[in-house]
């Protein structure tokens, strides 16, 4: 914060004046003529159109984001900050500092251009040589002086006869009357090579070239953000001034345009890029106006760049001592001298470079980025849905889009190679700044939760209102697992199975048990458990979501669980409880539920634990008989989506097919849909098994498999007991699969 004591007197009017003087600046006089020579009238409004494009998105984006929040001094720089964090704000911030500081060298040239015929007059009159260099010194020199003993008071002083010379220029212009275009053609351009009377040769520019020299005249719309620490009302003053200097700005743009193209001959605008005083009323009017336009619009970028490098400074995001010294203030109002010096050093560096298209180029890549972030923070601010940002003024969240996707498209158009440079420069800042300790990055992480809210959101009752009994055939069945545990952090097996079974293909979800009703107490156990959870699964690639579930039995704890719909916002269609065989209650408590899970239509896994965490993680072994005819698609599928993790990337799958005396006609289709189906089961490691009673297929299964890493058996519901499972002890990790109803492997 810059002192809170401050004295904030100003009001809309400042805003419009800062805003105006700058859109209606010294590219009006110098470039639109020569637009209209090198592209044509047709272009030279699809520049203006594509110009506001970018710009009245900017400005509605800042009329939002102003009317949301309390806006203190740094303007566009504090409301993208406070917006995306000062790590994303302060790496745009500088990138915006340096633009408007060489803004100030840029209209200083400008200048010098307005003062040509006074220059000839005193070579011609008193045979004096002044170079344009020493004009250009000499001005910035005397802004100089100007901001660091009046400061901004004096600036807005200014402004008030700047814009009514600009004004007066302007009618002279319009009132007036020029040799007229004798080619009335809005699509005729200059030759590709035109020699002028003098022998001057000019090249005709394409239309990103000329651009790019245009585009600092649509920068002026923000030129009155800067002013936000010194205003008594922001809130209202910016959206307001803004707009009405943009619609104004418009009007004019088209109108100069027009006046340009109907009153002179395209090679005249293309050789002398001050035509206008050929054509206006009294022509010394247009060099006052350009005098006047250029002054103005550097009193308002030397009036604003250093409150946005005042601001940076206040947020820490210079080195500390830098910091400290940048951002101390002079007097009540806190006037940023220092900052005042730094600005006007830039812009004396810059004015040495003396071409005026050279430097509109710089800043044009940089307000370009700028007005990007401005329309993107305002978009995803929309797209994220806070209840926080609640701005009084709203915009439709494309017309923002549309905004910041023309912006970055437009940079590459201009110029590659300057497109790129800027990106990397705000890119290689936002590093640096992010690197540096203590600085907010808050805001970024926000916005991007909500905007993750909101996808996730979506999808969840896209997938839910999309939701049918006949959607599982039509697109084949993934897995929606649910497991719930009361020994969560005595056994990983159970856990693991479920990140395997969801990791790519599904949803999974992980519930810890915790045995009581829900008070104080159970409910802090239920707290500490889910940390701890999350904890241990940390880091280990899961995408399982976990939670905790309190209930006074096992049975209410299933009962309430499969009730809820999934993470994914459809139901679960798979249940999955683990036990080991030295602690059998949580295998009854599985076969006690059975019918609470088969009245909710689920498929259920038990899985017995042996103690050797599945080994290596290389064999699986599926035994199928020919009363698996439901369980065995829902086998085979679960055990070619174990070996989509990682974990189980080089494991392979072999099928066992139990048959009692004749082949099993079964068996041998599901063998068939194997190989059809792009299952990763080899046919050699597919094969038949004659038995003949319960007892040699189980002597069998013990013989073929008792070094797997892991065996998946079906049972039948029907006939479920606890001796069934506990005969094939000696095996690894068993997975015993009961599924509802076939599924379809394609």
């Amino acid at each position: 914060m810059i002192a809170g004591d401050q004295h904030k007197t100003m009001g809309t009017w400042p805003v419009f004046l800062t805003a105006i003087s700058t859109i209606l600046g010294a590219i009006l006089f110098l470039r639109f003529g020569y637009s209209i020579a090198h592209i044509g009238l047709f272009q030279t409004l699809l520049i203006i159109l594509l110009g506001h494009l970018v710009t009245v998105p900017a400005a509605l984006a800042v009329a939002e984001i102003a009317t949301n929040q309390k806006v203190e001094g740094g303007g566009a720089y504090f409301m993208i900050s406070r917006s995306f964090g000062l790590n994303i704000g302060g790496a745009i911030g500088i990138t915006l500092f340096l633009s408007q500081a060489i803004s100030v060298a840029f209209y200083i040239i400008a200048f010098t251009v307005s003062s040509r015929s006074v220059i000839a007059w005193v070579e011609t009159d008193y045979g004096l040589i002044i170079e344009p260099l020493w004009v250009n010194l000499l001005m910035m020199s005397l802004l100089t002086l100007l901001m660091l003993t009046k400061g901004a008071n004096v600036g807005v002083k200014a402004l008030y006869f700047v814009v009514a010379a600009l004004g007066m220029a302007l009618l002279f212009f319009f009132f007036g009357t020029g040799p007229g275009n004798p080619v009335l053609d809005p699509t005729a351009t200059i030759p590709e090579i035109f020699i002028t009377e003098s022998g001057e040769t000019i090249h005709r520019f394409t239309f990103f070239e000329v651009f790019t020299f245009i585009f600092p005249a649509f920068t002026g719309i923000a030129a009155g953000l800067g002013l936000s620490g010194d205003l008594k009302d922001p809130r209202r003053s910016i959206p307001r001034g803004t707009i009405y200097a943009t619609i104004v700005g418009i009007v004019v743009y088209v109108a100069v345009a027009f006046k340009l193209w109907w009153s002179a001959p395209l090679e005249s605008l293309a050789s002398d890029e001050l035509f206008m005083e050929q054509i206006s009323l009294w022509p010394p009017m247009i060099a006052i106006g350009l005098a006047c336009a250029a002054i103005s619009s550097a009193l308002g970028s030397v009036m604003i760049a250093p409150r946005t490098l005042q601001a940076l400074a206040v947020d820490g995001v210079f080195p500390d001592k830098m910091s400290a010294w940048l951002s101390v203030g002079k007097g009540d109002r806190q006037e940023p001298v220092r900052a005042s010096i730094a600005t006007c050093l830039i812009g004396f560096a810059f004015v040495a470079i003396g071409d005026i298209n050279v430097v509109a180029e710089i800043i044009s890549m940089f307000f370009m980025v700028t007005y990007g972030a401005i329309c993107l923070v305002s978009f995803l601010e929309q797209m994220a849905a806070d209840p926080s940002y609640r701005p009084t003024f709203r915009t439709h969240w494309s017309i923002s889009l549309v905004g910041a996707v023309l912006c970055f498209a437009l940079m590459f158009g201009m110029n590659t190679l300057y497109a790129i440079s800027s990106i990397l420069v705000m890119f290689l800042i936002h590093a640096w700044v992010a690197r540096k300790g203590g600085v907010n990055q808050g805001g970024m992480v926000r916005l991007f939760r909500g905007i993750i809210f909101q996808i996730t959101r979506s999808l969840q009752l896209a997938l839910q209102m999309n939701d049918s009994d006949g959607l599982e055939e039509k697109t084949g069945w993934r897995p929606f697992v649910l497991s719930i545990s009361p020994d969560s952090f005595k056994r990983r097996e159970g856990f693991d199975m479920v990140r395997w079974i969801a990791h790519r293909y599904g949803f999974g979800t992980y519930m810890h048990f915790v045995k009581g009703f829900l008070n104080e107490k159970t409910r802090e156990e239920s707290v500490i458990a889910h940390k701890e959870l999350v904890e241990w699964a940390r880091g280990g690639q899961t995408r399982v979501h976990l939670d905790t579930i309190i209930s006074p039995s096992f049975t209410s704890a299933i009962a309430q669980c499969v009730q809820l719909p999934g993470l994914s916002g459809k139901g679960n269609n798979l249940f999955l409880m683990e036990y080991e065989p030295e602690h059998l209650e949580n295998r009854d408590q599985l076969l006690n539920n059975l019918a609470i899970l088969k009245a909710v239509n689920l498929d259920f896994i038990l899985l017995r634990s042996s103690g050797r965490s599945f080994g290596n993680r290389h064999d699986i072994h599926l035994w199928i008989t020919p009363e698996d005819k439901e369980n065995a698609s829902l086998m085979i599928l679960l055990a070619y989506i174990l070996q989509g993790h990682p974990d189980w990337s080089k494991s392979s799958i072999s099928v066992f097919f139990i048959y009692d005396g004749a082949d099993d006609q079964h068996a041998i289709e599901l063998r068939a849909q194997i190989l059809e189906g792009r299952i990763p089961i080899s046919e050699q490691n597919i094969e038949l098994i004659e038995v003949n009673n319960n007892e040699s297929k189980v002597k069998k299964i013990l013989n073929h498999s008792g070094g797997a890493d892991l065996v998946v058996l079906g049972f039948n519901f029907e006939n479920a007991s606890g001796d069934e499972f506990e005969i094939y002890d000696g095996l690894g990790e068993t997975m015993f699969v009961y599924a509802k109803e076939s599924k379809i492997i394609q």
